[in-house]
């Protein structure tokens, strides 16, 4: 009995078939594969684009670099930059040290000024103690952080003025991305309630919609998913 030979049309549909189940074995996607849910909600509360929020008074911590002025000059300690330690202390030379971690710049300067007091008094000097506390360079030592499939993951600094939008053209995307499922966590103190937001990353990109292009918080993180990287089949069929 001589075996059929099938037609070249069906040969051709095997053939195809045959390349798409490849494709979607090369680029890990299973045909009945489950997608978790997108977690977080959308908050319209929350600051965004277009309605930003001033940050709050600005903390001393380490590393932050700054400028501490005190008059009269007759203190002998007209102007100088110091850093703050890990331990939080600023060395004020022969004055001493005195610890400013976790003070506003406003804070700073009355701690500075009455460390300063017995020094005055010794001295004899009668015009009162009055002190200017700046940050150098701007922050140190705030920072919001981008987590997951992204080009550069890892910390960044925060000037006050950033949106989800900037964080992820700052870490960039990778071809494994998926933003769609991009979400953004707000840090909260032990048994606080989470604050998980959503982000509609196809809004905020392609409609210019600013629901959800929540302005950063300093410790906000921006976790962006991603999938097992497509194959050359895969990328072939627009994987």
């Amino acid at each position: 009995m001589n075996a059929r030979t099938l037609p070249a049309r069906s040969r051709h549909r095997l053939g195809v078939s045959a390349l798409i189940f490849l494709a979607a074995a090369t680029s890990g996607c299973g045909m009945t594969g489950k997608h978790k849910p997108q977690p977080g909600i959308i908050d319209p509360h929350q600051p965004r684009e277009l309605e930003m929020v001033s940050m709050p008074p600005y903390t001393i911590e380490p590393p932050d670099e700054l400028e501490i002025s005190v008059r009269p000059a007759s203190m002998d300690m007209t102007t100088t930059t110091a850093t703050v330690q890990a331990d939080g202390v600023v060395d004020l030379g022969f004055t001493g040290d005195v610890y400013l971690a976790g003070l506003t710049l406003a804070q700073a300067e009355i701690k500075v000024a009455e460390h300063l007091e017995p020094i005055a008094a010794r001295k004899k000097v009668r015009e009162p103690i009055e002190v200017s506390v700046r940050l150098v360079s701007g922050s140190q030592s705030k920072f919001y952080y981008v987590l997951g499939a992204v080009t550069t993951q890892g910390r960044f600094p925060i000037q006050g003025n950033e949106t989800v939008l900037d964080a992820v053209l700052a870490a960039g995307l990778r071809s494994n991305s998926n933003p769609q499922k991009a979400y953004l966590v707000r840090p909260h103190p032990p048994n606080g309630h989470d604050l998980i937001l959503k982000i509609d990353w196809e809004g905020i990109r392609d409609r210019g919609d600013t629901m959800t292009n929540y302005q950063l918080l300093p410790g906000d993180r921006l976790v962006v998913p991603g999938g097992k990287p497509p194959g050359l089949l895969g990328s072939l069929f627009g994987g």
